[in-house]
């Protein structure tokens, strides 16, 4: 059974990964406008994210606009946005569960096996976040780079990867090994022999015969 320095351990982890989770799902950083030829010079950067698209002027100041409709975004950012969401959501379960499941914590009851099994689901809900987290941050990916190189794109409209992304990648990282430590809360194989021998032999019962 994991010791309570292990579990304390794979706890922090995820939960370091669960609070960039959010704060990658937040940042409007996603993708940012390329410069990719030194021929173009604009003062205006601009940022898409998952909720919002922003531009960043060269005097400091900074104008954001909340996508209009749902249904006119495009199919990977929508499936990007439901998956981290499904991601957060997961987090908060697996907090709450893994907690219930610690050994520095009272709740759960006093069963040391019945605690571990509960931070082993901790654990597990942990790891189907980090991988919600990982494909959605994955797909977001592959589609930047799909258009950056398809030549129909304008030079002028292509994006590269943007910080919030990045901070997306380290925190499913984070939550995927902070779960599998926690996953190996699993108990070990007990033995379920006859509690009064305790390695004796068993004396056989007399019989009910004498002979004579």
């Amino acid at each position: 059974m994991a010791n309570s320095g292990l579990q304390l351990l794979g706890f922090a982890l995820a939960l370091l990964g669960w609070i960039a989770t959010i704060v990658a799902t937040i940042l409007p950083q996603w993708q940012m406008s390329s410069y990719a030829d030194g021929n173009i010079i604009t003062a205006v950067a601009v940022y898409q994210g998952l909720w919002m698209t922003c531009a960043w002027q060269s005097t400091g100041q900074i104008q954001c606009k909340v996508y209009d409709s749902v249904l006119s975004l495009k199919a990977s950012l929508q499936a990007t946005r439901a998956l981290m969401v499904v991601s957060i959501v997961l987090g908060v379960i697996g907090i709450c569960i893994a907690t219930m499941g610690m050994k520095c914590t009272h709740c759960g009851g006093d069963d040391k096996t019945k605690k571990a099994r509960i931070a082993m689901t901790g654990g597990i809900i942990f790891l189907i976040a980090g991988l919600a987290s990982l494909i959605a941050c994955s797909w977001y990916g592959n589609q930047i780079v799909q258009d950056f190189y398809n030549p129909l794109t304008p030079m002028n409209s292509k994006y590269e990867f943007g910080s919030a992304i990045f901070i997306g990648w380290a925190g499913a990282a984070l939550v995927l090994l902070g779960g599998g430590l926690l996953c190996c809360s699993c108990p070990g194989k007990t033995s379920y022999g006859r509690p009064y021998s305790q390695g004796k032999p068993i004396s056989k019962p007399p019989s009910n015969k004498e002979y004579v």
